[in-house]
């Protein structure tokens, strides 16, 4: 399963009602949240992990990427990580209430990076290792 498809399902199962039956506009909103740029599944990992360490999340970061457990993320954190604005919008697009985009988001962001990291699957992501040396960089500052 890619990326986006993992986050469409997670999300959507959040979400349930008519949101979580459009997988196209599920995988759009998602696109828009986390990136869509290099990536071609449109979620930007890279940039979402930097994000996170440049928001001193850095701590976060790792426990996801790690093969341990998964550190919590706060509605509020992913707020501030994505943009009031970009979260508002997405919970009107999908009709859906901002807190529950927001729980959704809070189990989906940080199964998609453990679950990229796990398997190697980052190391494309993030642009090979030369990407992956720059993305280490950040953390060993």
């Amino acid at each position: 399963m890619d990326l986006m498809q993992m986050a469409t399902q997670i999300l959507g199962q959040k979400l349930g009602g008519s949101a979580g039956a459009n997988n196209d506009l599920l995988g759009s909103v998602v696109g828009s949240l986390l990136g869509g740029g290099s990536d071609k599944q449109g979620v930007d990992l890279g940039a979402l992990v930097g994000n996170l360490q440049n928001s001193g999340l850095g701590d976060i970061a790792k426990s996801w990427l790690g093969d341990g457990d998964n550190d919590h993320i706060s509605r509020s954190q992913i707020t501030d990580l994505l943009g009031s604005d970009k979260v508002e919008q997405a919970a009107s697009q999908l009709g859906a209430d901002k807190n529950d985009l927001l729980r959704g988001l809070q189990e989906m962001i940080p199964q998609m990076v453990d679950k990229s990291s796990s398997g190697g699957n980052l190391l494309d992501s993030v642009g090979g290792i030369g990407g992956l040396a720059s993305l280490a960089s950040k953390f060993l500052k």
